[in-house]
């Protein structure tokens, strides 16, 4: 089966414009509530979480109108991050969880992401399914088995609860003053609670979402005003999440942002020394630095590379025993703890790491030297093909040649949205710059 309406991380786009319409999220929880429906269960549920996006309140309502239109109740959990959603929809024993949230994106956007009962992200082809019977439709409930709805007040003190698990037993945060930005979203208040409890002072900021505030100007994505916060409070470190928490960059005492490669650097070799990185493996994307890989083998450790999107680096963990992976963009996946990626809990394992240590930050923030990489974004019209192009092959090849064994092209499209991403890494950025702006041109022309 192949899949049209979902991207590389559920299915996302603008609120109010196709697919992201209200009608189309109900039809989505009617299709998946059908699709997770399991004979001779008995009564059958949902857990439904979201952002702080002003759109939410209409995706939330239409998804519990769907899925209890085929007999599936619904449990509420309101705004909460989205490993709390894979943390809850197996220990509430539910058969499917949602997050409703773009991630990263600006307050226009949104997405709906599905679990399965194990909590974990869903295959493509459990998506292609369920995406096959929203085009065809789904017998719905009878009047006398349509699904009930409730609202759960206690979602984020439970993801609280397990997220503080995770550190050693009697692992404190005394004297540790730690900025948070909350990107205004999910965890605007778990974070700073958590820090709070754990002995942190906390300085919170991206903590005060009114609905269209996401994002902007703040969070993971947009680290300088926490970084300049740091040096104004003299704080120890900054963590920045993004809208649904899932992604982190940490920010050192001076102001230094550290990006996930060099987070599960520190991780890898941490746990490796303790003898609890399985199969002496991390898994990464094709997006993580050279430099990251270099590093990993110069420690006898080995980097396992997986497409684009964290819960292809979950497939791939799980498939492997391998208990480590992310993204260079903050997903940091620790199984022994989460199925998805989760900021707060790397967050906490690097303060963690501080705590054993007596180390600065910026001791623990430069594992490696990353080699030089840039990336440069192209916008293409959706349904063109600009990859498609002779003119186009012709230029990635003949980058390629140039590039050698020195580097490496990556060229990809967006899941997420129309983007063509150019990427390449070179010790020689004159030739870095020239090969990335050369391929960038020619997908212009053809776009």
């Amino acid at each position: 089966m192949t899949r049209s309406l979902f991207g590389t991380d559920g299915v996302r786009g603008t609120a109010n414009t196709p697919p992201m319409t209200a009608e189309m999220a109900m039809r989505l929880g009617a299709a998946a509530g059908r699709y997770f429906r399991r004979e001779g269960r008995g009564v059958q549920r949902v857990v439904i979480g979201k952002d702080t996006r002003l759109s939410g309140y209409m995706f939330e309502t239409a998804m519990t109108a769907g899925f209890t239109s085929v007999g599936m109740n619904v449990l509420l959990l309101g705004p909460v991050p989205t490993p709390a959603v894979g943390m809850l929809t197996p220990s509430m024993r539910a058969d499917a969880g949602v997050m409703i949230s773009a991630s990263h994106n600006g307050h226009q956007d949104n997405g709906i992401k599905f679990f399965g009962p194990d909590g974990f992200k869903l295959s493509d082809t459990a998506e292609a399914e369920i995406e096959a019977l929203v085009a065809s439709g789904v017998e719905l409930a009878r009047p006398a088995h349509i699904g009930r709805a409730k609202r759960i007040d206690d979602g984020r003190f439970r993801y609280a609860e397990r997220v503080k698990a995770s550190l050693t037993a009697g692992t404190t945060l005394d004297g540790l003053k730690v900025v948070i930005d909350c990107a205004n979203g999910a965890a605007h208040r778990v974070a700073p609670e958590v820090l709070w409890e754990l002995g942190a002072e906390v300085v919170a900021m991206g903590n005060q979402p009114d609905g269209r505030n996401i994002n902007e100007g703040c969070g993971s994505t947009k680290p300088r005003a926490a970084a300049a916060r740091v040096i104004e409070e003299g704080a120890d470190l900054g963590i920045c999440l993004d809208g649904d928490a899932d992604r982190v960059v940490i920010i050192d005492e001076n102001g230094q942002i550290a990006d996930g490669d060099q987070l599960m650097a520190l991780f890898a070799t941490r746990w490796a020394a303790e003898d609890r990185l399985t199969g002496g493996t991390l898994v990464a994307t094709v997006m993580s630095n050279l430099g990251l890989e270099r590093y990993l083998a110069a420690g006898g450790l080995k980097l396992h590379r997986t497409s684009v999107g964290d819960r292809y680096v979950v497939e791939a963990m799980r498939k492997g025993g391998f208990n480590l992976g992310g993204e260079q963009s903050g997903h940091i996946v620790m199984s022994d703890h989460a199925t998805t990626g989760d900021g707060l809990l790397a967050g906490l394992q690097f303060l963690s790491a501080m705590a054993a240590t007596g180390k600065r930050a910026s001791q623990l923030t430069r594992q490696f030297e990353p080699v030089p990489q840039k990336l440069e974004n192209v916008r293409y019209t959706d349904g063109s093909d600009p990859l498609g192009q002779e003119a186009v092959k012709s230029e990635i090849a003949a980058a390629e040649k140039r590039m050698g064994d020195s580097g490496r092209v990556l060229i990809r499209k967006s899941g997420t949205e129309p983007l063509i991403r150019v990427m390449a890494e070179c010790e020689d950025e004159g030739l870095l710059d020239e090969v990335v702006d050369s391929i960038a041109a020619r997908i212009r022309a053809e776009a």
